[in-house]
């Protein structure tokens, strides 16, 4: 009996590839969206300990100058802030986008491994069958020669 060929190897190598490099791209985007979320609790906490600081500041002495370069420096804060979350925003919105190319992927690549499986499975039971076909032969000659010789 022939060897097993599965004929749509060369596509399951082709899915494996596009598989793997959508994992890739997933992982790579759930540590860019990590990174995002980092940024933006440290933003978080920058602009916290400064809203801090300007209001520990309004119970001494007021200086007018001072109080202007405080506010400027709270209101970059708060920009970076707004960036940060932005940032963020777009890292899981991508981080989802690859969930998804990575899902597509891995099912894509499941439906040709389970075509597989059922072909190799198929090819086996012929096999078994043609070893069976065999034997019945084998047994059938060993009966007929053992019938001629009592004759």
């Amino acid at each position: 009996m022939k060897r097993y060929h599965f004929p749509l190897r060369a596509l399951g190598v082709l899915r494996s590839h596009r598989e793997l490099r959508a994992r890739e791209a997933f992982a790579t985007a759930v540590h860019a969206a990590a990174a995002a979320e980092e940024n933006l609790a440290a933003a978080r906490d920058r602009r916290a300990r400064l809203a801090a600081a300007l209001t520990a500041s309004r119970a001494a002495t007021f200086g007018a100058a001072e109080a202007a370069v405080s506010y400027r420096s709270y209101g970059g804060e708060c920009e970076a802030e707004q960036a940060a979350a932005r940032a963020t925003f777009a890292a899981k919105a991508e981080l989802q986008a690859r969930r998804e190319q990575y899902l597509a992927a891995r099912r894509d690549l499941e439906a040709i491994n389970r075509l597989e499986e059922k072909s190799r499975a198929a090819h086996r039971r012929e096999l078994e069958r043609h070893d069976q076909r065999e034997l019945d032969e084998f047994a059938r000659h060993r009966f007929l020669h053992s019938r001629a010789a009592v004759v």
